[in-house]
């Protein structure tokens, strides 16, 4: 049971992690760029998504719904079905409310950005940032 208490915690503090940033990153990044310059929001963002690919953000990101999911099963194992079952639903309600709409929607709309040259679409920056933040 002490295994179950650790895995539990783990989950907690692994999905608790992926949605402070993600509400951090909405209720004050978005924010934050939509108060610049398209141009320059384009290019902060591009930094941004670039240097968000790293060691700190691989494991919060990627092994959330692992750490949720094997806590979930090592719950049933036990015979903790309450458990068990809330930490599949947060397992499966992480892969299809986050992880898929990130992989599927937002990174594709943050390659989009990167491709944009802005020394060729100055003028197009405006349409191009606010079309992409209301998405995001």
């Amino acid at each position: 049971m002490a295994v179950l208490r650790i895995s539990a915690l783990l989950a907690i503090l692994f999905n608790g992690l992926i949605a402070g940033f993600f509400y951090a990153w909405v209720c004050s990044t978005m924010w934050g760029l939509d108060n610049l310059p398209p141009d320059a929001a384009i290019r902060a963002m591009n930094a941004m998504n670039i240097s968000v690919r790293n060691a700190v953000f691989f494991p919060t990101f990627f092994l959330t719904p692992i750490v949720l999911g094997l806590t979930g099963f090592l719950a049933l194992f036990l015979r903790s079905w309450t458990v068990g079952f809330a930490f599949l639903g947060a397992a499966i309600i992480y892969i299809l409310g986050v992880f898929l709409p990130t992989v599927m929607v937002n990174v594709p709309m943050n390659t989009a950005l990167e491709s944009v040259d802005l020394s060729k679409n100055i003028d197009a920056a405006q349409e191009i940032w606010s079309t992409y933040s209301v998405k995001w």
